[in-house]
């Protein structure tokens, strides 16, 4: 198997046309390797590299870009390098796969139960969930990802629920469509401030924790459409952040 052929299928699944202009998505490192095993992940790290290279991975499919900003220079602890060093290759899917039907998206929105769901201009999803509290949805998202959530307004009522995975405070976007609750990944303070004057619900249950679902659909797709390969979820991705 080669990478072109591994490409060409991921780019059926959320084809690189629907990535936002500022994004660097596709092929971006390619390698010579016969592809017998591909790791898939959030981020290409060096830890993640170390894994493919101990399970003979030729090709890595991450949601990251490994190369977003142009090189001004490029040294050997640099990912991409450590990556064509090691003949390996990096496709990576990012705003494409969060936007496209079945990726990211609906995965959270699936995850959160959400009912009757259609697509927000920003990408993100929107939909019903019966009727609950901020608290009591932010409880919800501390039991499925297994980590400290912030929110705002926790007495409001929701019915209608938006949902942006990793970075993704579209506070106006998600009022727009009558949202009473917004849940994303990153949100910051001058966001909770402003959602607060909008009325809005907002939960900011992780970067890493709305995106990594989607991992496990990718390795699905690729060992569905692929059963000669080795598929291999990776381990070494980590949320960065320890709390206390």
């Amino acid at each position: 198997m080669n990478t072109k052929e591994i490409y060409d299928f991921l780019n059926i699944i959320a084809p690189v046309e629907l990535a936002e202009p500022w994004d660097n998505v596709g092929l971006l490192v390619e390698g010579d390797a016969d592809i017998k095993s591909v790791l898939v992940c959030l981020d290409i790290t060096a830890s993640t590299v170390d894994e493919a290279i101990a399970n003979n991975c030729g090709l890595i499919v991450s949601h990251h870009p490994v190369i977003f900003k142009p090189f001004s220079s490029i040294k050997s602890t640099d990912i991409a390098f450590m990556l064509v060093k090691n003949n390996i290759s990096a496709i990576c899917m990012h705003t494409n796969l969060d936007t496209v039907q079945g990726g990211v998206n609906d995965i959270l929105a699936k995850t959160l139960s959400l009912s009757d769901v259609t697509k927000l201009d920003c990408g993100g999803r929107v939909g019903n969930v019966p009727t609950t509290t901020v608290v009591e949805l932010a409880e919800k998202c501390k039991k499925i990802f297994n980590q400290p959530i912030r929110y705002t307004s926790g007495d409001k009522i929701v019915n209608t629920v938006a949902v942006v995975g990793g970075a993704g405070a579209f506070l106006n976007e998600a009022v727009d469509v009558g949202a009473d609750c917004l849940v994303t990944g990153d949100v910051k303070h001058h966001d909770g401030i402003d959602a607060i004057g909008l009325g809005l619900g907002l939960i900011g249950a992780g970067h890493f924790a709305t995106e990594f679902l989607v991992v496990d659909y990718l390795v699905e797709q690729l060992a569905k459409q692929f059963p000669t390969l080795d598929i291999i979820k990776c381990k070494t991705n980590k949320e960065p952040f320890n709390t206390i």
